[in-house]
C-alpha cells in the first residue's frame, strides 16, 4: 500500500490550535509547502477544519488539521466553531498549540493546554511570528520552538520534534497477526453481496488479509456458499476463520466447533481498544426494557442499501434476540453525539474509518454517563449465540 493509499484512520492526526489570528493556517502552510489553508490578517479567516492528508518526513502518512480559532466571539457561530474545534482535538494524535510569540499567553491558550491535559493528549508549542520579536527570549517554554512562516525559521526543527513526539513505547498493535503463525491457514469469509462496495474489498477485510501475508501465513478468501465446499477440500483444518459478521449464522453452523471462529467487527475492536467495554455492552441488550433507546452510530457515511446492516439486519437481529422492540437512532460520520443522556445503548460500527484515539473518546463519552457502548460484530455474535466462542476461548480479551 502506497503512502497516498494510508487510509485516513490509519495516519498520525496532528491538530493545530490557538486564537485567531495567530498564524495557525500560515504555519500549516509553511510546514506543507503547500497552499492548505486561506490566508489573511482578519481574525477568524478559518471557520471551519481545514484537514490535509500527506507525508510529512520523518513522521510518514500524516493528517493535517488546520482548526477554528478557540476564542471565536462570533454572537451566533462562535460557540458552535469552539465546539466544533474541541471535537477535533478527540481525534487528535498530536496537538500543536500555536501562539503570537509577541504576546503573553492568553486564557485561550491556557484552556487550550489545561484540554491536552485533560484529554492526554501529546503536545507541541509553536511560538509563531517570531519574525516580529525585537528581543529573543532567553528561555522557552517546555516543548517550545520559535516559529516564522515568513522566513521559516523553526519549521524544520518543528518537524523534528513532531517525529520524536510520534515515537512512543506503547507496543505495536494487531488487527490478527499476532494470533498465527508463518505457514497457517486463515479462511477469510467475504459475502459480496448489495451492500458490498463495487470493486473492492472493505477496509478491515483488506488490513486482515495484509496482516496475514505479513506474518507469512496463508490466506483462503470465500463467499459464505462456498465456504463448506472449501473446508471439505482442505486436507488438515484452518487455523481460525473469520468471517463477515453478517454471515455469523450460517457461518457458524458451517465451521466445525475445533476451528476457532470470530469476525473481521470483533477483531476492529480488540484493534481500537475497546473490545471488553464491547462485550459488556452486548451482554447487557437482553436487559434492556421494551421501548429503550438504542443509537446506532457509524464511523463513516454511505449510499444505504435496501438490506442495510445498521438500519435492517442489525435491527432484526435484536428483536429476535430480546423479543422486545426498541427506539433506534442514527448517526454517522463525524457527528457522534457528546451528550447521549436519553439512550440506554450506544451500538457503534467496526470504527475502521476512525482513530483509535477518536473511538476511544467515543466509547469513553458513553461509559462517563453510564452507557453501555458495544459494536455491530459483538451485538451479532451475542444474538446469534456465538459471542463466547468467537471470543476464541477468551483469548481475544487477554
Amino acid at each position: 500500500m502506497s503512502l497516498e493509499q494510508v487510509p485516513a484512520s490509519e495516519r498520525i492526526h496532528i491538530g493545530f490550535f490557538g486564537a485567531r489570528n495567530a498564524g495557525k493556517s500560515s504555519l500549516v502552510n509553511a510546514l506543507t509547502g503547500q497552499e492548505v489553508s486561506i490566508v489573511s490578517a482578519v481574525a477568524g479567516t478559518t471557520t471551519d477544519a481545514v484537514m490535509k492528508s500527506m507525508e510529512l518526513l520523518p513522521l510518514g502518512p500524516v493528517v493535517l488539521t488546520d482548526t477554528a480559532g478557540y476564542d471565536d466571539d462570533d454572537a451566533q457561530l462562535g460557540a458552535q466553531r469552539i465546539e466544533k474545534t474541541k471535537r477535533e482535538l478527540f481525534r487528535t494524535d498530536l496537538a500543536v498549540l500555536v501562539a503570537d510569540a509577541a504576546k503573553p499567553f492568553s486564557e485561550t491558550e491556557q484552556a487550550l493546554l489545561k484540554l491536552f491535559a485533560q484529554e492526554h493528549t501529546p503536545y507541541l508549542i509553536a511560538l509563531n511570528k517570531c519574525d516580529t520579536l525585537e528581543e529573543r527570549p532567553a528561555v522557552l517554554p517546555e516543548h517550545a520552538v520559535l516559529t516564522s512562516s515568513v522566513t521559516g525559521e523553526g519549521i524544520t526543527a518543528l518537524k523534528e520534534m513532531l517525529g520524536a513526539l510520534a515515537k512512543t513505547d506503547a507496543p505495536e498493535r494487531f488487527i490478527i497477526r499476532d494470533l498465527i503463525e508463518p505457514g497457517d491457514m486463515v479462511i477469510l469469509v467475504t459475502p459480496i453481496d448489495e451492500s458490498a462496495p463495487k470493486g473492492r474489498l472493505i477496509l478491515p477485510q483488506q488490513q486482515t488479509l495484509r496482516e496475514v501475508l505479513d506474518a507469512h501465513a496463508n490466506a483462503l478468501l470465500v463467499q459464505p456458499e462456498e465456504l463448506a465446499g472449501l473446508l471439505r477440500g482442505l486436507r488438515e483444518p484452518p487455523r481460525m476463520v473469520v468471517t463477515d459478521s453478517q454471515a455469523f449464522g450460517a457461518v457458524a453452523g458451517i465451521v466445525p466447533q475445533d476451528v476457532p471462529l470470530t469476525s473481521f467487527s470483533i477483531l476492529m475492536a480488540r484493534y481500537k481498544g475497546f473490545l471488553k467495554t464491547a462485550v459488556a455492552g452486548a451482554r447487557a441488550l437482553k436487559t434492556l426494557p421494551d421501548g429503550a433507546k438504542i443509537l446506532i452510530a457509524e464511523g463513516c457515511t454511505h449510499h444505504r442499501q435496501c438490506n442495510d446492516i445498521g438500519t435492517v439486519k442489525l435491527p432484526r437481529a435484536i428483536e429476535k434476540y430480546t423479543g422486545r422492540k426498541f427506539e433506534l437512532s442514527y448517526s454517522s460520520g463525524g457527528t457522534f453525539p457528546a451528550d447521549l443522556s436519553g439512550y440506554d445503548l450506544v451500538i457503534h460500527c467496526g470504527g475502521c474509518m476512525r482513530t483509535e484515539r477518536e473511538m476511544r473518546w467515543r466509547m469513553r463519552t458513553a461509559c462517563a454517563q453510564g452507557i453501555p457502548f458495544t459494536n455491530y460484530g459483538v451485538t451479532l455474535a451475542e444474538c446469534t449465540g456465538i459471542l463466547e466462542r468467537t471470543l476464541m476461548q477468551e483469548l481475544l480479551l487477554q
